[in-house]
């Protein structure tokens, strides 16, 4: 006797990264769930897709409703569908399954403002000190934060929330908060882009406290282009 077909309800997650510059933390949103299963326990922004709706726009959806933001990047993560990650499954084979299908997003953190009224469920935590999550998301976002990690050896994602001129120091401490600690020295890291040739001078500095004014460069999509996709660009 065959198995009977599941039936499933399909639902998007945000895993919703930013990093704030001044403390150097990479932060990742969550909301406090105001209905059960897990009232009152931090989750992911997530909903499920409504009718006539693409998962794609369920996702702006998702992150339009709880902050106002005009840089990001987002992309489709993974597809969580194993048995009994919601409690709302029925326990027999013919009840209702919950499956999600989860972006990751990396915005720019001065201009991510939390809506009304949703800013009083909404909040920013650090990464490396996330409380236990409702359903399966701690395990979503440690998904999301990997694949935060692995985006940034090889693509240029960082320049879609950093300010248009930046410094080379900023662009380091952006990775270094990100990758963490044992990150590539920054000489290193300093000789290394301005050899690959998509960093531009602006012939502008900035000035920072007591030391030596410093260099404003911008980024060079053009220039980046031979190197897109090619593994370990910026480590």
């Amino acid at each position: 006797m065959s198995q009977p077909l599941a039936d499933f309800k399909v639902g998007v997650d945000n895993v919703i990264f930013s990093i704030d510059t001044v403390t150097n933390r990479l932060l990742v949103l969550l909301v406090k769930r105001r209905e059960e299963p897990f009232l009152g326990k931090w989750s992911l922004p997530g909903s499920l897709v409504r009718q006539g709706e693409s998962l794609e726009k369920t996702a702006y959806r998702t992150l339009a409703e709880k902050i106002s933001v005009s840089n990001l990047y987002l992309e489709q993560l993974y597809t969580f569908g194993g048995p009994n990650r919601d409690p709302r499954e029925s326990p027999d084979s013919f009840g209702c399954r919950y499956l999600s299908v989860s972006y990751f997003a990396l915005v720019r953190y001065p201009e991510a403002k939390l809506l009304s009224p949703f800013n009083q469920y909404s909040s920013w935590h650090e990464v490396k000190k996330v409380p236990q999550l409702a359903f399966d998301h701690n395990q979503i976002l440690n998904y999301g934060y990997q694949r935060l990690r692995n985006k940034l050896e090889y693509s240029p994602i960082a320049f879609d929330v950093l300010p248009e001129v930046f410094t080379l120091n900023d662009l380091y401490q952006f990775y270094s908060t990100v990758m963490g600690e044992n990150f590539a020295d920054y000489s290193n890291f300093r000789s290394r882009l301005l050899k690959l040739g998509f960093l531009l001078d602006t012939g502008e500095k900035t000035s920072r406290g007591a030391g030596r004014p410093a260099t404003l460069y911008r980024f060079d999509a053009e220039a980046f282009a031979p190197f897109q996709d090619k593994p370990l660009v910026f480590i």
